[in-house]
């Protein structure tokens, strides 16, 4: 009999494993998957550690996440700087004064702000929706050609149809600074995650290609407590409904050259191209291989977002009004299970990054592995 059976082995599961052995219980994990490390799984390919299931960069402003997770990896020093591609124009990510000077001829900050001021005047009142809240942070310009066709690609919706706070967070600076996420603490593991991922499940058994769900019964009778991080609506067989998603499908090609698009990403904000963006993957690790020499070929990946139906890979859940009630009611059903604990970005339907998934199964781990 294990003490906890844990369900996925991505950055949740894996943790949770690693903290319960540490304190002496015994576990075992399962993945239905063929592989480790859940939608963080990195695959090499010709020297370049592929991201499988999207792009994956670390970040965080928590000094306890850091000090943790570089336990298990030694990161390196990338800093995302998305370049936005519409129609051929190409503009700086996040919005700064080199997208500024480049969309408008301005160079100083006051000239900027001044054009956004200018252009944010049609929106009256508190923003009702993303493109009023959109044009209400960067203008109507901006929001044209770098906001309106990417975000509709990404949630195959109308901007207007979108809740205002799915871009609040937009970051806009009027400085000359393509750092996207400016946090303290930024890198992608050198190596890839699924090193990093082998590093935190040493010493624990494993068992691929098995699906939970599938035998559930026999599974939990194997240990005392789950802790359960697929998605909570299949736990319960849909009995309510089913949560939605956006999902996203890639198109990944070996090119037999060094370089493709100069960048680790790329994206495309014009509505005709129909993939979101392009991710250059040798750039997460400076185009070298593990001896520091540089890749003669290149790997890239279209992104197409796509609406998700039964079967599909879940990415995003779609947190509007509808949905966040129904979990809400399928989360009263969970705080009655009382041997599973629910987490992660499944589990908890939240869309997380990775640094907020660690400082949640941390502190998950400090309530139940006393």
């Amino acid at each position: 009999m294990y003490d906890y059976l844990v369900v996925g082995s991505g950055l949740y599961g894996a943790i949770f494993a690693h903290q319960a052995k540490a304190c002496g219980k015994s576990v075992l994990v399962i993945d239905k998957r063929q592989n480790i490390a859940g939608n963080i799984y990195t695959k090499e390919v010709e020297g370049i550690n592929v991201h499988i299931y999207g792009a994956h960069i670390f970040h965080t402003n928590n000094k306890r996440v850091w000090d943790y997770i570089t336990q298990f990896a030694e990161f390196n020093r990338f800093t995302n700087s998305p370049v936005a591609n519409y129609h051929g124009e190409i503009y700086s990510l996040p919005f700064n004064m080199y997208t500024f000077n480049k969309m408008w001829g301005v160079v100083t900050p006051d000239e900027a702000i001044a054009k956004i001021e200018e252009q944010k005047r049609e929106i009256i009142g508190e923003p009702k929706n993303l493109e009023e809240q959109a044009i209400s942070l960067v203008g109507r310009d901006i929001f044209e050609k770098l906001v309106k066709g990417y975000t509709e690609k990404q949630w195959g919706r109308d901007c207007k149809e979108l809740p205002a706070f799915i871009i609040k967070r937009l970051p806009v600076r009027f400085t000359f600074d393509n750092n996207y996420f400016n946090a303290m603490y930024q890198g992608i593991p050198i190596g890839g995650y699924t090193k990093m991922i082998a590093n935190l499940l040493d010493g624990i058994e494993v068992r691929l290609n098995t699906d939970y769900l599938e035998h559930k019964n026999e599974l939990d009778s194997l240990a005392n407590k789950i802790v359960y991080t697929g998605p909570i609506d299949a736990y319960f067989d849909y009995k309510l409904g089913a949560l939605e998603y956006r999902s996203v499908r890639f198109e990944t090609e070996l090119l037999d050259k060094p370089n493709f698009q100069g960048n680790a990403a790329v994206n495309y904000t014009d509505k005709d191209t129909p993939w979101t963006r392009i991710i250059e993957h040798k750039w997460f690790e400076f185009g070298k291989d593990a001896n520091g020499n540089d890749l003669p070929k290149t790997v890239i990946s279209r992104e197409y977002s796509s609406e998700w139906k039964l079967g599909d890979e879940p990415y995003y859940p779609v947190n509007d009004a509808k949905n966040s009630l129904l979990y809400a009611e399928y989360k009263k059903l969970a705080d009655k299970e009382g041997k599973v604990i629910f987490g992660g970005r499944l589990g908890e339907y939240k869309y997380y990054d990775m640094d907020a998934v660690i400082a949640s199964v941390l502190d998950m781990c400090d309530k139940e592995l006393k």
